[in-house]
């Protein structure tokens, strides 16, 4: 199971994080969010991909940041249709639709998806486009029916690692933030390193 730890905020932070050699790293282009990254990446090992996450952004917008930046795969944090998604895959990169869960989400909507994102990444339903800190229903996890690789977002702490290795399903990452942040964007790298260490097991 791979770990993608998001929101990354500050150059010395990011490489100390990048040390932990994390299979994806995340950088916010949306300007309301406190993680929101607008500097420079400095140089981590070619084994970490970057992400790029944004909200509602326009197809030019995203084309700049994959070109500045040299991203690997961009994650749709907003309600981009699936029709923006055909588009955005002509440049040719990996694209991760998020979809936020509350107790009345219907799974069918990810159907109209399929064929245009390479993965998905189900967060839990709050005021704020990722980072709320508090996990979704797990028990909702049985209406998802599709075989596309999935991340598992949204509130996500250590104390979550046993549950994590008991769901049946084809989770492809693990996606933490908000639980493992001394302030936005500045990650706690002893606790994500306990973190994954654990969820190696």
């Amino acid at each position: 199971m791979k770990l993608k730890i998001c929101g990354m905020k500050f150059p010395k932070n990011i490489i100390e994080v990048s040390q932990l050699l994390p299979e994806y790293l995340g950088f916010i282009f949306y300007e309301k969010s406190s993680r929101y990254f607008d500097g420079e990446i400095p140089e981590i090992p070619k084994s970490i991909k970057k992400v790029g996450v944004f909200v509602d952004a326009s197809l030019e917008e995203i084309i700049s940041k994959i070109k500045k930046y040299n991203l690997n795969l961009i994650q749709l944090h907003g309600n981009e249709s699936p029709e923006f998604c055909q588009n955005l895959k002509k440049s040719e990169i990996e694209i991760i639709k998020v979809f936020s869960v509350d107790d009345d989400f219907d799974f069918s909507q990810l159907e109209s998806f399929e064929n245009d994102c390479d993965y998905f990444l189900l967060d839990t339903k709050g005021e704020l486009h990722g980072g709320n800190g508090f996990t979704f229903n797990w028990a909702l996890l049985e209406n998802y029916k599709t075989k596309k690789p999935l991340f598992l977002s949204g509130g996500i702490g250590i104390e979550a690692i046993e549950k994590i290795k008991t769901l049946n399903l084809p989770i492809h990452a693990i996606d933490v933030n908000s639980k493992f942040e001394i302030q936005p964007g500045l990650k706690n790298t002893e606790l994500l390193k306990t973190f994954q260490q654990n969820l190696k097991l």
